[in-house]
């Protein structure tokens, strides 16, 4: 029964750490999009199509 009691805390702590990465990767990339977005704003009369 112990075995399984650390595999399962194991596998919970995995994913928390997981998500974790997660969160900051998703924050990191939404930033990196909103400083782009802005650049392309600022010089958006430069741009033609």
């Amino acid at each position: 029964m112990e075995k399984v009691y650390k595999v399962l805390k194991n596998a919970g702590g995995a994913n928390i750490t997981l998500g974790v990465l997660l969160i900051v990767f998703g924050v990191t990339v939404g930033i990196l999009n909103i400083v782009t977005g802005a650049s392309l704003l600022k010089n958006r009369k430069n741009i033609l199509f």
